[in-house]
Parts: structure tokens; C-alpha cells; sequence
């Protein structure tokens, strides 16, 4: 798993990375709350693991702003604080598990490989939504205010894409390579074309246009209107 590592306890951390890293995990070790939380939503992370008292931002700030942008990156909180109510709140805030300090290493790995069956289960909501916009992965259905759209498979494909990916920007290219990977005859022009088109559906049903152009870097998830 890419893991990203945020505690600022150095005498934690130092032997916590070593250890992940000889179970074969990939680690980003952070010390700060704000750059934990804009890694996240700059990476592909598959864990992270956060303590609650951290400096620039702390767990529980860190997990809800990561929710509130839609990712669905598993997080396991690392904490002294055992408290049943602080469990909860860390739990209701969007956090998948809790793990109260002093813990052994052996009952970090159980924890991290029950999430790891968690994921590997589908983890990923059914329904993703942004403004009007409501799509439904497993039916291949979009909804714009509550009226079915057509769209060809490419283009709910680039909608599911950016749903899934809040906040990340992503090139033509790198969409090319997601997409298209197995035609050889597409290039960026037809990324465009089918970005084109898929916005202009999106207007046309009534919908704020979701994407964002970024010029000469590519494309990102606006933020979703209130």
C-alpha cells in the first residue's frame, strides 16, 4: 500500500516508517497537519495513518476536510487519547479505525491489513455526486437535476474519473493513458473532443460545468457550488 505517515513524535515515527516499510509498504513520513492533508489530496495515497495532535492542522481537521473534498483515502487514527468519546467523534468525523498509543507493531499490521480487505471489498461509495450532477458507477447512469443523461461511455468514464479525483489535476496525457490505453489511435485531440462534448451535456441538462481548465498544466474537479 502507499501509505502517508503524519506524527510529529520523530521517536515514533522513525521506527513506524522502518517497520512499514520492511512489511513492503510504500511511506511518506509528514510531521505537519497541513501538509499531510494537502498530500492527500494531491496523491494517490491508499492509508493514511494520522495522529490526532499534530502541528499546522490537527488528525480530526485533517480527516473531515478530506471528506468534505470527497476522497476516500482509508485513514487510521494514531492516538493517546482513549477516551470512548474521543473515539467516537475521531470515528464520526470520517475516520475508519482507531488505534490508542502505546500499540505493538503486530497489532498495527492486523489493523492496516483489515482495511487493506476493506478496500479490496470496493471501498468507493456507490453514488458520486457534485452540484446537479449524480452518478451511479454501477448502473452507468447520470442524473442532472434528477433527469437521466445520455453520454457515451467515454465521457461518463472521464465524469467518473474526475468525481473520483477531487481536487487532483491531471494532463491530457496522463488522461490518454487512463483512458485510451489500449486505442493507439487516440491522442490528446480526442481527449478534448470528448471533454468538449461532455461538458457541453453537462450545460445543456442544466449543470455548472464541473471541470476546470487549467492552462497549459490540464484539467481538475471544481470545487462543487454550494
Amino acid at each position: 500500500m502507499r501509505i502517508l505517515l503524519a506524527e510529529d513524535d520523530g521517536r515514533l515515527a522513525e521506527p513506524l516508517v522502518d517497520y512499514l516499510q520492511r512489511e513492503q509498504h510504500g511511506v511518506l513520513w509528514l510531521a505537519d497537519g497541513r501538509q499531510a492533508l494537502d498530500a492527500l489530496l494531491d496523491g494517490d495515497y491508499d492509508l493514511a495513518l494520522l495522529d490526532w495532535m499534530l502541528p499546522g492542522l490537527d488528525g480530526l481537521s485533517v480527516v473531515s476536510e478530506l471528506r468534505r473534498h470527497g476522497r476516500n483515502t482509508l485513514v487510521l487514527m494514531l492516538t493517546a487519547r482513549d477516551d470512548l468519546g474521543d473515539v467516537v467523534q475521531g470515528l464520526q468525523s470520517g475516520a475508519d479505525d482507531y488505534l490508542v498509543k502505546p500499540f505493538r507493531m503486530a497489532e498495527l499490521s492486523a489493523r492496516i491489513r483489515s482495511l487493506e480487505r476493506r478496500s479490496a471489498r470496493g471501498y468507493q461509495p456507490t453514488q458520486l455526486h457534485w452540484g446537479a450532477i449524480q452518478l451511479d458507477p454501477l448502473q452507468a447512469r447520470v442524473l442532472v437535476q434528477g433527469v437521466e443523461l445520455a453520454l457515451t461511455s467515454k465521457e461518463l468514464q472521464l465524469l467518473e474519473w474526475f468525481l473520483r479525483h477531487p481536487a487532483r489535476l491531471i494532463s491530457r496525457s496522463h488522461l490518454l493513458d487512463h483512458l485510451w490505453s489500449l486505442d493507439k489511435d487516440a491522442g490528446e485531440n480526442t481527449v478534448k473532443t470528448h471533454l468538449n462534448n461532455l461538458r457541453r451535456k453537462l450545460k445543456a441538462a442544466g449543470s455548472d460545468d464541473p471541470i476546470e481548465t487549467l492552462h497549459g498544466m490540464g484539467y481538475r474537479l471544481r470545487e462543487a457550488p454550494a
